[in-house]
């Protein structure tokens, strides 16, 4: 997409009969879906552009109802599509807040500095969010979690990791 639209998730599955879908949203506390009237869905080089019927939060996804989706066959051809929203309908960010993949092409450092490489990209996994780190040598995994990343600096696009023992040679 381009780049001035925010991805805000992935759809995962159908909710129901009346053609509703199951969001996995990249940050699951943001309110940015609930006061969009338009979305981009996108997968592979399809693109379709639908109206927001309705939104709610639902466990630690979200509900999406979009305009035209009216039954199960519908809303299960969209299973796998990613959302994108246009920037400019998102409320302005604080000082230190991102978009959840505005991280690519942070530098990664560990907690004394040392660099270990550049977000590739964000691979959404069941279990968690790993951020994928090209190294010099090899690429690295690190799990997208409070535990490991100690910091993110927008302003200086960095991520500072805390790295279990292991972890970087895996």
């Amino acid at each position: 997409m381009s780049s001035n639209q925010i991805a805000l998730g992935d759809i995962t599955g159908t909710h129901g009969v009346a053609g509703w879908l199951r969001l996995r949203l990249y940050n699951p506390q943001g309110r940015a879906l609930y006061s969009t009237a338009e979305v981009d869905l996108a997968r592979g080089g399809t693109r379709l552009t639908l109206r927001v019927d309705g939104a709610k939060p639902h466990g630690g996804a979200a509900l999406l109802k979009l305009r035209g989706i009216d039954d199960m066959d519908a809303a299960r051809d969209l299973v796998g599509c990613r959302l994108w929203v246009r920037r400019d309908a998102l409320a302005p960010l604080g000082a230190a807040e991102y978009y959840y993949e505005e991280v690519v092409g942070f530098e990664v450092v560990d907690a004394g500095g040392e660099r270990i490489g550049t977000v590739t990209r964000i691979w959404p996994r069941e279990g968690g969010d790993l951020l994928v780190v090209a190294g010099s040598a090899k690429e690295h995994l690190i799990p997208a979690v409070k535990e490991f990343i100690r910091q993110i600096d927008v302003v200086n696009r960095t991520v500072t990791i805390d790295a279990p023992e292991g972890l970087l040679e895996l």
